[in-house]
């Protein structure tokens, strides 16, 4: 396991942002180091149908965010559930260029 997982909790942690900005409105959710902002930037990259992809803006949000914290959501079973799909996620940190903590 590497650092594709890393994406896999990011995507969690969107989708956990988007239902909380869905019931408590904006709220300036922090996750990981990652705004809510660059949380939901990720999101067009990672869900289906016609994902795109990864912007400026999300690789930024996930070059600045605690991978190490992203990685503890990297065995959660929701992600096919909140729309994410899992592949596409496990993708994102290449497509950004980046690298990700050792055992992730």
């Amino acid at each position: 396991m590497d650092g594709n997982w890393v994406t896999l909790h990011l995507m969690v942690v969107v989708a956990v942002v988007t239902a909380a900005t869905m019931t408590k409105g904006s709220s300036g959710i922090s996750l990981c180091n990652m705004s809510e902002d660059g949380l939901m930037a990720c999101k067009p990259s990672v869900t289906q149908p016609n994902p795109t992809d990864p912007t400026t803006e999300c690789c930024k949000a996930v070059s600045a965010a605690d991978l190490q914290c992203l990685c503890s959501y990297k065995n959660s079973a929701e992600l096919p559930f909140l729309g994410i799909d899992p592949d596409l996620a496990i993708a994102l940190p290449a497509k950004c260029n980046l690298k990700t903590p050792v055992g992730c």
